[in-house]
């Protein structure tokens, strides 16, 4: 295939998880949230629709930056909106990531940053995190040639955090910008969005997709200071955000009311999750996220893995060489997790 670039010919790609055509299943393996949005959510879409699609919409996604702006503390212009996070993060890895260039992640994480790099002809460079979960010092040792740091925090697939006060040390050591990865953080104790202020170098992404239950409609959004965000709309789509979904994500963060309750509901669901994975002998860290990661002290995550699937129930199948391979189980509702416990303890 002599059309491609040689980085593309070699890369492996990045493989979402599996999302089945069929119905019955118990779908626990891509972190979506189990309850529906908003009301307010179908209301503001259907409101778009009356007002037509036949013109483009806001580039800059306006209204929803206004409202975000009084949601987070910070000015509109410290907001960029992107089709889901995995856009912001394809966004800034396009702007600063040159080929040849190095790009930071931890391992193990997601594993779409490593994509991105290829896509750019650049380098990635993995730094184990330490076996609890903290961050090495190596993570944030300058390079000549590094030019972007991801950090998933939460973490996939282990759920957990690094502490604000160690993001913040982490990038004033670094000689280049962080982007600090928050698709889980409304799950969490705590974020790094007031960081944001307190050193140009930290960015961070967010997305509708978990905690306000539209990952089918993608909406995320960068908060950077707003020099940053002005190269960055310089790489984006020219309209990387439609009518429906601005509209959608705009009305979304309004119902604060509804997040917190739907949060609630997920935050307890996920303490019996963890319980009853550890009474089964698994080996799960404390998750502030909307999954849990599971490793079995016994047995392979793998044929666990296929027998739920033969029944019906999906969760995510993760190996990590040096680390194992394990289940990383989506908080759905108790109901499905009951079911999914029931299966595993057959299993087991």
């Amino acid at each position: 295939m002599p059309y491609f670039r040689s980085n593309i010919r070699s890369m492996s790609g990045y493989v979402p998880g599996e999302q089945p055509q069929g119905d019955g299943f118990i779908k626990l393996n891509t972190n979506e949230n189990p309850y529906p949005p908003s009301p307010a959510v179908a209301v503001a879409v259907n409101e778009a629709l009356q007002h037509g699609l036949q013109k483009y919409p806001d580039p800059m996604a306006g209204a929803f930056c206004r409202r975000a702006s009084e949601l987070l503390g910070v000015p509109p212009d410290w907001i960029l909106a992107g089709n889901g996070s995995d856009d912001i993060l394809t966004i800034v890895t396009r702007a600063l990531v040159g080929e040849g260039q190095l790009l930071r992640l931890p391992y193990p994480s997601y594993i779409l940053y490593r994509t991105l790099a290829d896509l750019q002809g650049a380098r990635s460079e993995e730094v184990h995190f330490e076996p609890d979960w903290t961050l090495p010092e190596a993570f944030g040792r300058g390079s000549d040639d590094l030019r972007l740091v991801f950090l998933a925090n939460p973490n996939s697939p282990s759920g957990t955090v690094v502490p604000p006060e160690a993001v913040l040390e982490l990038a004033q050591r670094l000689p280049c910008p962080l982007l600090v990865d928050e698709a889980y953080a409304d799950f969490a104790e705590t974020n790094c969005v007031d960081l944001v202020a307190k050193s140009e170098k930290i960015m961070v992404s967010r997305t509708l997709s978990k905690s306000y239950a539209l990952a089918g409609l993608r909406f995320g959004y960068l908060v950077a200071q707003p020099h940053l965000i002005q190269q960055f709309v310089k790489v984006k789509d020219s309209y990387n955000c439609d009518a429906l979904s601005i509209a959608a994500a705009t009305a979304a963060i309004g119902d604060q009311a509804w997040l917190a309750e739907t949060r609630e509901k997920i935050l307890h669901s996920r303490g019996r999750l963890m319980t009853a994975m550890r009474d089964l002998g698994f080996i799960v860290p404390d998750s502030q996220a909307n999954f849990v990661w599971a490793l079995h002290s016994r047995q392979g995550a793998r044929p666990m893995y296929e027998e739920l699937k033969r029944q019906r129930i999906l969760v995510r199948y993760m190996v990590y060489p040096g680390w194992g391979d394990g289940l990383r189980i989506t908080v759905g509702t108790d109901e499905e997790i009951e079911t999914c416990v029931a299966k595993l303890q057959e299993i087991v």
